[in-house]
């Protein structure tokens, strides 16, 4: 059986607009939908106690959360097969613990405490840091979110640690039909013996090793590839206004601080105008 596309859920408008979003992208690779509410999700994020206001038990309105989503989804999608659970856990380690049996973990920009101003919220940074399988932040405007670009946006990175999110962006393309841009950034050289014109045929040279084999696998998908100079950060936000979903690679990494996200993956999680992918790269 498929592995589930697992979405957190907790009511929020950001998650709803991840039900919708996974919805349509279960029905694309024919896999299960799973909506998955931690029930400590409120209490660390909102500080919201067990009781509300009118009596009502935290596990009641969890239970009603899960309920709405899964409608919602049912009737977007009625095809897609979808189930619920509640987790007695925080909200970044449940979906962690899922993600381990999933082929995808799908979150909302922005959760319940989200704060006015907030770019970003914590769990979708902790989840997409530390997550062993992709994780898609669900962002952008709203041509971005509903996907009428009809264009996957990959950002090029190592050749020698780059296979999985190559192979991703590919599967996303061939599920969609759609072209594929493949975008490798360069930078102008500082010193006086090496010339930009050799930094951008460098560039080009690790497309060609990063895509040959990947599109030999997949003959059907249209592919663009484009060297830009420039820092990869602004060129990859900037053309993420003409594409349904942007796809980085990332690997995990630690500090004092706890996992850090590079400075590429975490300038297009909080800026980009389209879901942002951010796949795990195994060295």
């Amino acid at each position: 059986m498929a592995l589930p596309l697992v979405v957190g859920v907790d009511g929020s408008d950001g998650s709803l607009q991840a039900v919708d979003w996974a919805a349509d992208e279960a029905a694309r690779h024919d896999v299960p939908l799973r909506l998955v509410h931690a029930s400590l999700w409120e209490r660390y994020e909102s500080g919201a106690p067990g009781i509300d206001a009118e009596g009502r038990s935290e596990r009641v309105l969890a239970e009603h959360l899960v309920a709405s989503a899964a409608d919602r989804a049912v009737r977007r999608v009625p095809d897609v097969k979808v189930t619920t659970d509640i987790l007695p856990e925080d909200a970044v380690d449940a979906l962690l613990h899922e993600g381990t049996n999933a082929c995808l973990v799908v979150t909302g920009s922005r959760g319940r405490g989200g704060l006015r101003g907030l770019l970003l919220g914590s769990v979708s940074v902790a989840v997409a840091g530390r997550s062993q399988c992709p994780v898609i932040v669900v962002r952008g405007d709203a041509a971005g979110l509903a996907g009428t670009h009809d264009r996957i946006l990959l950002g090029a990175g190592d050749p020698a640690c780059g296979g999985a999110v190559v192979r991703f962006a590919f599967q996303e393309a061939a599920a969609r039909g759609c072209p594929l841009d493949v975008v490798r950034a360069w930078r102008r050289p500082v010193t006086a013996d090496a010339s930009a014109r050799e930094a951008e045929a460098q560039a080009s040279a690790l497309l060609e090793a990063l895509l040959r084999e990947p599109t030999a696998a997949y003959p059907d998908v249209r592919v663009r590839t484009v060297t830009a100079e420039g820092p990869a950060h602004r060129i990859l936000a900037h053309r993420s206004a003409a594409a349904d979903l942007v796809v980085l690679g990332t690997r995990h990494r630690y500090d004092h601080r706890g996992p850090q996200l590079g400075r590429v993956v975490h300038t297009l999680l909080h800026q980009a105008d389209c879901p942002v992918a951010v796949v795990p790269q195994i060295v």
